[in-house]
């Protein structure tokens, strides 16, 4: 059933400015989301709303519920599904798309920048592929818990507007209530967008794609003498920096398929995504990463895999040579790789306190990660109490290690690193703690959220958000949640949403 339209003095939401309907009709299926039983707004992110311009009644919380769970469509929306392919844990799909995320419109926002109002879970679609549409209660409090929690360190990534409860039943391996959750990103374009037309011989397609990409995301490189080859080089590094950052807070995707990579370089779909707590670079949370494809120390490889496939797309509009069109992404495969080591470095030069360069700072680092390894040391809190440690006190630091040794020879060889910078003890200790969370979505915490939701319970799940909102300070109240779980609590596996 087609929901309802809003007069515009009815209840206008948005401003729409749409522009990824107004390309051809094979990069998208015109649909419109499923009305449902009983929409009950749980979360709407105020601050955000009005960074996107949003006039929203909150007063009458039922009509914006209605209109966010897209059983009314505000004026201006041109709702839709957009194609796409990719590779999943490396099998390419020639057609995946938007199998239960229907891509409300667009809104320009106060800052100016393009963003895309996309509902998942609103119902059944073109490329649903027998699914239902919809998402259960809490892959969207998860979601929602981890996009804002990213937000808040800096990284980027999509964005949470609201969960809307849609008081209705979705059937997984259990009968879970149902939810909508209402998503923000500088786009929805994929590095599976470009192989869904690459895949049918659609170089046009790939074309059309790429000049729209370019408009959108990257327009300063309109003026380049060969403007696909550096869209390439820029989408690439810009990956490479969104891997090291997530590495830098020990993020684990979880689910790094090509339909779940932005060509705008944001972090998009949490599904069976964790962040560490013991060091290892081989753990895997995800219930469906059986062989440990997406492994926490194989994302920058896998990233650059991407990448590849992204390469393969553009090769036609690279250079009518072939040989030269593959030696120019190549490069671009390489600077990646190169990007990356760097990026990476820089981003734990900064987690130790670190402000210079020398040669023998990749030694440095990789020895405190061997020395939680072997310990099994807390990644979150071993970095957080290094700060601590720049400030003279080790006590806490050392505790984490069983057999402190290791960890003592290291903070002494890091001392004598430290003498050679300028930084005043206070000065490090205070831009250490500015890089090193004291705060993360912890697993444990998450599932704790979302089992007392479940239960009707909101009001652990926003207690969790609000310690998340500071993630880089140590506020007393909100103590417990730098916390790792106890052994009780371990949190082995996460499950994607679908």
């Amino acid at each position: 059933m087609r929901p309802p339209l809003l007069r515009p003095k009815e209840f206008s939401v948005f401003h729409f400015d749409n522009s990824y309907a107004q390309l051809p009709d094979r990069f998208h299926a015109s649909v419109y989301p499923e009305p449902v039983e009983g929409p009950v707004l749980l979360k709407f992110n105020e601050a955000l709303a009005e960074e996107l311009g949003i006039e929203a009644d909150l007063s009458d919380k039922a009509r914006l519920a209605a209109v966010l769970a897209g059983n009314v469509v505000p004026p201006g929306a041109m709702p839709l599904a957009m194609a796409y392919a990719g590779h999943q844990f490396g099998n390419f799909v020639p057609q995946l798309g938007d199998g239960r995320a229907i891509l409300l419109g667009e809104v320009i926002d106060t800052t100016g920048r393009r963003r895309d109002i996309q509902l998942k879970g609103a119902g059944p679609t073109p490329f649903s592929r027998r699914g239902d549409g919809r998402a259960a209660l809490g892959p969207v409090l998860r979601e929602y818990i981890v996009s804002e929690a990213m937000n808040a360190l800096g990284i980027p990534a999509t964005r949470a507007l609201a969960a809307v409860a849609t008081g209705e039943a979705v059937q997984r391996e259990q009968v879970l209530p149902g939810a909508v959750f209402v998503r923000v990103a500088a786009s929805h374009v994929r590095v599976g967008t470009f192989q869904f037309f690459a895949a049918r011989g659609d170089n046009d397609g790939v074309k059309v794609l790429a000049d729209y990409v370019i408009e959108r995301h990257y327009p300063e490189l309109k003026g380049a003498s060969n403007p696909y080859l550096a869209l390439m080089d820029a989408v690439a590094l810009r990956q490479a920096d969104l891997i090291a950052r997530w590495m830098g807070v020990g993020f684990i995707h979880g689910v790094m398929n090509t339909d779940n990579m932005t060509i705008s370089g944001e972090t998009i779909d949490f599904g069976p995504c964790a962040f560490l707590d013991e060091y290892d670079p081989k753990k895997v949370f995800s219930s469906i990463d059986r062989m440990g494809r997406y492994a926490y120390g194989n994302q920058p490889g896998i990233g650059q895999w991407n990448m590849a496939r992204l390469a393969e797309c553009l090769l036609p509009l690279l250079d009518d040579d072939e040989e030269k069109a593959v030696e120019a992404a190549n490069a671009v495969l390489k600077r990646f790789g190169e990007r990356f080591q760097a990026q990476w470095l820089e981003v734990f030069r900064a987690k130790i306190g670190l402000q210079t360069q020398e040669d023998g700072d990749l030694d440095l680092v990789q020895g405190l990660l061997a020395a939680m390894q072997e310990a099994q040391a807390d990644f979150t809190l071993a970095f957080r109490l290094l700060s601590h440690a720049a400030d003279g006190s080790d006590e806490a630091f050392l505790a984490l290690f069983p057999d402190p040794a290791k960890a003592e020879a290291w903070l002494a060889t890091w001392r004598q690193r430290l003498e050679r910078e300028q930084a005043s003890p206070e000065a490090r200790a205070a831009a250490m703690r500015s890089v090193n969370p004291a705060v993360i979505p912890r697993n444990h915490r998450v599932e704790e959220a979302i089992a007392a939701a479940l239960q009707g319970d909101l009001s652990v799940f926003e207690r969790l958000l609000q310690a998340l909102e500071k993630p880089y300070e140590e506020r007393p109240d909100f103590a417990s949640y730098a916390l790792p779980p106890q052994v009780e609590e371990r949190v082995m596996q996460t499950f994607c949403g679908t």
